[in-house]
């Protein structure tokens, strides 16, 4: 499963030219994974495998959610494996700015948290872990004990070292030399 999710990801998500990310750093290489989280195939491994990483490293979880827009399908796909496999858990998304008219929430779905507490914050790709680390923080001042970060793809470009040194589990899939061989 891991390998074919590395193919459709390397097919479909993977660009070798230059780029600004949003950690405003230059790149010599895009990876955009939403074209993967997008795909039937590719959403399908993904929320399967990142399911059992749930399961495996962080047994408490009770909702999952993230920052939008990379982590919307994942957590879509994720609450819809995590029903099928009788271990339901609840996904809220985490706007990037508060919502300018109704209640001005920072997060959607939140009513379906209700009582539940124990998160983790889904992502595509990470690369310093600066907005994975935006997400975690609202998510704390939310009330929710936040029990790590998830994500599809570590850039290898400081995250790990970063969410380490503030004491945060941080697990992905991937790393950047997965996609780069």
């Amino acid at each position: 499963m891991r390998e074919k999710l590395l193919n459709i990801i390397k097919e479909l998500g993977y660009e070798k030219k230059k780029v600004i990310l949003a950690s405003g750093r230059e790149s010599d290489f895009y990876v955009d994974l939403r074209n993967v989280t997008l795909h039937p195939e590719g959403l399908y491994l993904t929320s399967n495998i990142m399911f059992e990483i749930l399961k495996k490293e962080f047994s408490e979880v009770e909702a999952v959610g993230g920052p939008t827009l990379g982590a919307d399908p994942i957590i879509a796909g994720l609450i819809y494996q995590s029903y099928l496999k009788n271990s339901p858990l609840m996904g809220f998304i985490i706007r990037k700015e508060p919502k300018k008219h109704g209640l001005s929430k920072m997060i959607e779905g939140d009513k379906n948290l209700n009582n539940l507490k124990k998160v983790v914050i889904i992502e595509d790709v990470v690369t310093t872990g600066e907005s994975s680390y935006k997400a975690y923080n609202i998510a704390l001042s939310s009330g929710f004990d936040v029990l790590g970060i998830l994500a599809i793809l570590d850039r290898d470009e400081g995250a790990d070292e970063f969410f380490r040194e503030k004491g945060i589990k941080f697990i992905s899939i991937f790393k950047r030399d997965d996609i780069l061989k």
